[in-house]
């Protein structure tokens, strides 16, 4: 049973053409414009409005010191969309069509309920930033709950410039994340941070004075730079171009173009969530809330009771508001065109991740309005209900806890990009080099360490109930058996056959897939061994 892969195109248009290699030819930026597009629908997942907060928090709280850090995640999260582009571009096939030919039945449906998990978890991150957004730019005359039932109508209408053709959906896009660099970057040329402080914060690890608060959102910050659900989105988008998966040079020099790519897409990115960061490190460096709020006063700013309490926090509400009292009305409007921008390219490309998702786990077709339709509504019941019936702090506190939710998701990709890439049968010579293998499996442990640290830092803050207690542990017992049993996976499948002597797992390897099924299999696996760029979907037990 194959899978249609044309069908899984994110637009119903025939695949771009790129020009063909060239000897001797090093580099062309002609190539490199025909080649541009997916990476940077790729990097609106690394804009979106819970990154937006974790930047402002971690400038807030710890000034200058944490930047090294989103410098360091976002190299890291280059390299595994490195790997998430090379396994579309060499298999023509994305993460969740692989997850669905190579994971038996029943870890394949979990792993698809992660990953959905994961989408929703973001859905409703994009919700509250655009929804906070009509709010901050009608004064309040929006409220909260109208602003989260607007995003249902515009996600449709926007959805609707894919019927004009892939590359005026991606110029929309490049559209947006450069209304994201004005808007984000006025704030950063009107607080004028101290460039030296940024500098040592880029270059020099160090985190002198900080305590439980400043490491919290130290950890955080993987979290929220690094999505799950991205990396299954970027294996799909680089399938809009047209590579010759038999032709090894034209493969080479796709994955040579799509990570160049990639790399600016994420150095763009980078240097706007720099900007949020930088201004909340440099701005939000006043002793208490008084002073914000005779400000606020003074200027006349909306929503000023916000900061007349006794303590100072700030989040995307607040920090738009903070910046109107420090800095003029003008900058809380500029700040929410960067917030609405960032929601609402951030929905668009969510919609297509979970067509994609659904369609590769599940081989199953629905119509791009039923699938917005389903996950809009997923997302939107349980955010207007804490807009009804609570209120915007309740929201970012909701914010808050999706971006832990975030960071417990991303085994769920790490792990599954980590295998496939590091599968001879499946890449053939593009497989994954032992430094690659090692640096993937240490952000892995790195990210399963830090979702043990924030379980452990939320769990001290529940009421202490026993069944609370006993509910956790259960949640954590399931989630560290299923991330045992991919890691286990994962090393079958790059060749610890001595692993599979555990006879409990025996029908759940990779290896009982290639070795128990018709002889149809047999043959495709055998062909994908020869040329591994002539992989195809194989059944599915």
């Amino acid at each position: 049973m194959g899978i249609n892969m044309t069908a899984l195109l994110p637009i119903s248009v025939t695949r771009i053409q790129v020009p063909k290699p060239t000897s001797g030819e090093m580099f062309s930026f002609r190539k490199l414009w025909a080649f541009t597009g997916p990476g940077f629908l790729m990097s609106i997942a690394y804009l979106d409005p819970g990154n937006i907060e974790s930047d402002l928090q971690a400038g807030s709280v710890a000034g200058f010191r944490l930047l090294w850090i989103l410098m360091s995640a976002t190299i890291l999260g280059l390299l595994m969309q490195r790997l998430s582009a090379r396994l579309g571009v060499v298999t023509g096939m994305h993460l969740a069509e692989i997850c669905y030919t190579q994971y038996p039945k029943v870890p394949r449906l979990v792993l698809w309920i992660m990953v959905e998990i994961a989408i929703i978890g973001s859905d409703m991150q994009e919700v509250i930033g655009t929804a906070i957004a009509f709010y901050l730019l009608s004064d309040g005359k929006i409220p909260l709950y109208a602003g989260v039932i607007i995003t249902i109508a515009d996600t449709f209408t926007f959805l609707l410039l894919d019927k004009y053709g892939l590359r005026k959906l991606e110029a929309f896009f490049g559209f947006l994340i450069t209304a994201m660099a004005i808007t984000f970057g006025y704030q950063y040329v009107i607080v004028k941070p101290d460039q030296g402080e940024v500098i040592k914060g880029l270059f020099v690890p160090y985190c002198d004075g900080c305590g439980p608060k400043q490491i919290l959102q130290a950890v955080g910050i993987i979290g929220a730079i690094i999505m799950p659900h991205n990396i299954y989105l970027h294996s799909a988008l680089v399938k809009s171009r047209e590579v010759d998966k038999t032709d090894k040079q034209e493969v080479k020099e796709a994955n040579k173009y799509f990570f160049i790519e990639a790399a600016i897409a994420l150095f763009v990115s980078f240097i706007i969530n720099l900007f949020v960061t930088a201004v909340f490190a440099e701005g939000f460096n006043v002793q208490n809330s008084t002073e914000v709020y005779s400000n606020c006063l003074l200027n006349d700013i909306p929503h000023a009771d916000v900061f007349n309490t006794s303590s100072l926090d700030v989040d995307i509400f607040k920090g738009g508001v903070f910046l109107g009292c420090q800095f003029g009305l003008a900058a809380m409007y500029i700040w929410a065109v960067g917030i609405l921008a960032a929601g609402q390219s951030s929905t668009m490309t969510g919609t297509y991740t979970g067509q994609f998702v659904m369609e590769g786990f599940l081989n199953l077709k629905w119509k791009r309005w039923q699938r917005v339709l389903l996950t809009r509504s997923i997302a939107i019941l349980p955010t207007i209900l804490v807009a009804v019936f609570s209120g915007i702090n309740d929201l970012t506190r909701m914010n808050d806890l999706l971006n832990v939710l975030m960071s417990l998701q991303l085994p769920f990709a790490l792990i599954p990009i980590l295998s496939f890439t590091s599968a001879t049968f499946i890449m053939g010579e593009f497989v994954n080099g032992i430094v690659m293998r090692v640096i993937a499996s240490l952000l892995t442990l790195t990210v399963i360490a830090i979702n043990i640290y924030f379980v452990v830092v939320y769990v001290q803050d529940l009421p202490h109930h026993w069944w609370i207690f006993l509910s956790i542990a259960i949640i954590v017992f399931l989630y560290l058996l299923f991330v045992l049993y991919l890691t286990w996976f994962c090393l079958v499948i790059m060749g610890c056959d001595f692993l599979l002597k555990i006879p409990c797992l025996t029908c759940l390897s990779p290896l009982y897939i290639l070795t128990h099924s018709n002889a149809e299999l047999t043959e495709s696996t055998e062909l994908s061994q020869e040329n591994p760029a002539t992989f195809t979907a194989l059944p599915s037990n």
